[in-house]
């Protein structure tokens, strides 16, 4: 696992709440289909990152491009935690992508993980043009490390071999093992790759009753996850968060929260322990309900 030079030195402190990551989109945004909230009020961004803060929780997620998100986190007391941003679409310019880094660091105080936010960004005619002004960043001192959000058909494993990231951000969860099935997950940490796991809740489809119109194929599958879920003893939201905790190829697992009361859930949550149940059966196959890209 990376450090930059300006974590603080309890981010390495062991325990499972160590490896929780709050993911910032909410704080800048209304986002998720299951965000019944809308943006996040101010008041209560701060009072999440003071319970955060408090639990031993030592990232922050946020990208350039979440609303609000690096305006309202730069208003709030940082020093606890590990900052990860990401860039905007290289179509502006790799030139003023690079400008976009460096207000995001005058903004937030320090990005100690910048991740390239498309992974199409490193693949197209300024990918390495764009790779090495990063790489040049972090040599200057101005981000801590360099890394790249991925989805599973940008073939992670492929990406890690050619550009030899820091760090990964990817979707990992109960519902969906794909990266883990197909030894990605492995291969990764053979190449010594943090990995970030995002989607952990499918935005929060494995906690909805009844799912928007256009995902109703999911219904029998979410259906007979949850009774599985509940045959186990525990509950959605401590399989979800336990099942990602429990996999050792994962560094840090990112939850979103729109309230105070949601930190406590998730907290709760990851600090149960796991029961021993066939967690594999769990997973889902539909690439359609796997991507909510494509929802």
């Amino acid at each position: 696992m990376f450090l930059s030079k300006t974590a603080p030195a309890s981010a390495t402190a062991p325990g499972v709440l160590g490896r929780l990551g709050i993911g910032t989109v909410q704080f800048g945004q209304a986002y998720g289909v299951s965000n019944a909230v809308g943006q996040v009020p101010r008041a209560d961004v701060k009072l999440i990152l003071e319970m955060a803060a408090l639990c031993g929780i030592r990232l922050l997620d946020t990208a350039a491009n979440y609303g609000e998100a690096e305006n309202v986190l730069g208003g709030t007391n940082l020093k606890p935690f590990r900052i990860v941003s990401k860039t905007i679409g290289v179509q502006h310019g790799v030139h003023v992508v690079i400008a976009r880094v460096r207000q995001s660091v005058r903004t937030l105080g320090a990005v100690d993980l910048l991740l390239v936010h498309a992974a199409k960004d490193l693949l197209g005619h300024s990918g390495t043009t764009l790779w090495r002004s990063l790489q040049a960043l972090k040599a200057e001192g101005v981000i801590g490390a360099v890394g790249i959000s991925a989805y599973v058909a940008d073939d992670p494993v492929m990406l890690a071999e050619r550009f030899r990231p820091d760090a990964m951000q990817l979707p990992f969860s109960l519902l969906d093992q794909r990266l883990l099935q197909d030894g990605s997950l492995d291969r990764l940490k053979q190449l010594g790759v943090e990995i970030h796991a995002r989607s952990l809740f499918l935005q929060g489809l494995l906690f909805m009753a009844e799912p928007p119109q256009k995902l109703d194929a999911a219904r029998p599958m979410l259906e007979t996850v949850r009774a599985r879920i509940a045959g186990a003893g525990t509950t959605p939201l401590a399989a979800a968060l336990g099942f990602v905790l429990s996999r050792p190829e994962i560094d840090v697992a990112l939850v979103g929260v729109t309230r105070p009361e949601e930190l406590r859930e998730n907290v709760a949550a990851a600090l149960s322990p796991l029961p021993d149940a066939n967690w594999t059966a769990c997973a889902l196959t539909d690439e359609r309900i796997l991507t909510p890209s494509l929802w």
